[in-house]
C-alpha cells in the first residue's frame, strides 16, 4: 500500500505544464482512496503561480529552485528528484508522460529501485493497490499492470486524464535554494515556437500525411489548425521527406497523443501512426482512398481530395 505520493510538475519556461494537472488531479483521487499523504516537486528557476496547485487537491509543493535550473538537464534534474524522493520516503511517484517524463522517469526508477510503468491510460485502486491501464501491441490491446516493487512510478498519458476545474484552495509553497547543481549531461533548452501549439498537448490536432505531396501544401493544414485552434501534426512519411518537424510526428516514433478532436488528412492510417492517435475522442479521416485504413477508427470520414475538402473547409468556417 502506497502511504506518501509524489507528483512531478513540468514547467517550461516558468509555466506548469496542463499535462501535470492532469498527473496532480489523479494523484490527489487516488491519495484519498488510500489514505496516503500527497505533496508535489517541482524543479527549475523563476515559476510563477505555484500556489494554483492546490485547487487540483495537492497542498503541498516543494520547488527545488537554482538559476541553473532554468533549462532542463537530466542528470540535474533526476539527481534532485531522487534526493527529494528519498527524504520525504516517497512509495508512489506520478509523472506526465511527455518527452521530458519519459526521459527522467527510467532514471528514477533504477535509482530508487522502483517499478515502472510507463503511458499509462486509466489508474484504480484494488484493495490497497493500484492497478494501470496501458496500451500495448502499438494501442491493439490493453493490459493490467500491477507492480511488485516496494515503491513504484507511473507515468501518465497526457489528455486522457482529467485536470477539471481548479478550486479555490492555495497549496503551501516551500522553496528550497540549491546551492550546487549537476550539469555533467548536456543541458537540454527547450524552445517553443512562438504562438505554436504543442500536439502533446492540444485539444484538436490537423494532421497531414504523405498524400500531401511537398511541404508547401501543408500550408492549408496550418490554415485549417488555426480556424480550429489546432496544432498541427504530421505522419512519418512527411517528417521524413523533410516536410515537417520532428517535434510535429504523431505516431509509434513520434509522440502519442489524445486530443478531444484528431484530424488526419491524407494519412493512409498504418499501424505506426495509429498506435499514437487511436485514443483520441473523436478522429475525422479525410482521403482520396476510401479502402485507407484510417477510415477504420475514424469517427466520421471524407472520402475525397484533400486538395478539394480541406480549401471547402476552411472557407466554411471563416463564414
Amino acid at each position: 500500500m502506497a502511504n506518501k505520493f509524489l507528483i512531478y510538475v513540468e514547467q517550461r519556461d516558468g509555466n506548469i505544464k496542463k499535462s501535470s494537472f492532469e498527473a496532480l488531479k489523479k494523484g490527489s483521487e487516488l491519495a484519498k482512496l488510500l489514505n496516503a499523504k500527497i505533496e508535489a516537486v517541482v524543479i527549475g528557476n523563476e515559476i510563477g503561480n505555484l500556489e494554483d496547485i492546490g485547487g487540483y487537491g495537492v497542498n503541498k509543493v516543494t520547488h527545488l529552485k537554482n538559476a541553473e535550473l532554468t533549462n532542463y538537464s537530466v542528470s540535474a534534474y533526476s539527481e534532485l528528484f531522487i534526493k527529494f524522493a528519498e527524504e520525504i520516503n516517497a512509495d508512489l511517484i506520478l509523472l506526465a508522460n511527455t518527452l521530458m517524463g519519459k526521459d527522467i522517469a527510467p532514471a528514477l526508477a533504477v535509482k530508487l529501485n522502483c517499478g515502472l510503468v510507463v503511458d499509462c491510460t486509466e489508474l484504480e485502486v484494488n484493495n490497497v493497490n493500484i492497478i494501470a491501464t496501458k496500451p500495448v501491441y502499438a494501442g491493439k490491446a490493453l493490459t493490467l499492470v500491477e507492480t511488485n516493487t516496494p515503491k513504484s512510478i507511473f507515468t501518465l498519458r497526457p489528455n486522457v486524464f482529467t485536470a477539471g476545474k481548479s478550486s479555490a484552495m492555495k497549496a503551501e509553497v516551500i522553496v528550497q535554494n540549491i546551492d550546487t547543481v549537476n550539469l555533467s549531461n548536456n543541458v537540454t533548452k527547450v524552445v517553443k515556437t512562438e504562438g505554436k501549439l504543442d500536439v502533446s498537448e492540444a485539444d484538436i490536432i490537423v494532421s497531414g500525411g504523405r498524400g500531401l505531396k511537398a511541404a508547401e501544401n501543408f500550408g492549408m493544414i496550418e490554415e485549417l489548425a488555426a480556424q480550429l485552434g489546432a496544432a498541427t501534426g504530421a505522419s512519418r512519411a512527411a517528417v521524413d521527406a523533410g516536410w515537417r518537424p520532428h517535434s510535429d510526428q504523431v505516431g509509434q516514433t513520434g509522440k502519442t497523443v489524445s486530443p478531444n478532436l484528431y484530424i488526419a488528412v491524407a494519412i493512409s492510417g498504418a499501424i505506426q501512426h495509429l498506435a499514437g492517435m487511436q485514443s483520441s475522442k473523436f478522429i475525422v479521416a479525410i482521403n482520396k482512398d476510401k479502402d485507407a485504413p484510417i477510415f477504420g477508427v475514424a469517427d466520421y470520414g471524407i472520402a475525397g481530395d484533400a486538395f478539394e475538402v480541406i480549401p471547402a473547409l476552411i472557407e466554411e468556417l471563416k463564414k
